[in-house]
């Protein structure tokens, strides 16, 4: 099952953020995943929220199921990505 609030992004959108975007009320933190099946996908989040540092995602079709793990890299304390776990 993916991550709450995961939804496909283009992989080469840019995100820019201003100052008074970064410090208001109501902040939200991006996180983006990179690697394996939800790669790409961008996750926003109330920023004081807390945040897990790993996701678990199943893949579920037809033969067994997959698990990828991903763990996050904190990037500037405004988000991070989650990176695919290596095998």
């Amino acid at each position: 099952m993916p991550p709450d609030r995961a939804h496909a992004e283009p992989p080469d959108r840019r995100v820019t953020v201003t100052d008074d975007e970064v410090w208001r009320p109501g902040r939200r933190d991006v996180y983006w995943f990179v690697g394996g099946p939800l790669d790409g996908r961008v996750q926003t989040r109330p920023a004081a929220e807390p945040v897990p540092s790993c996701i678990r995602y199943v893949h579920l079709h037809e033969g067994p199921k997959i698990v990828h793990y991903y763990d996050l890299t904190e990037v500037a304390g405004h988000g991070g990505e989650y990176r695919l776990r290596a095998s």
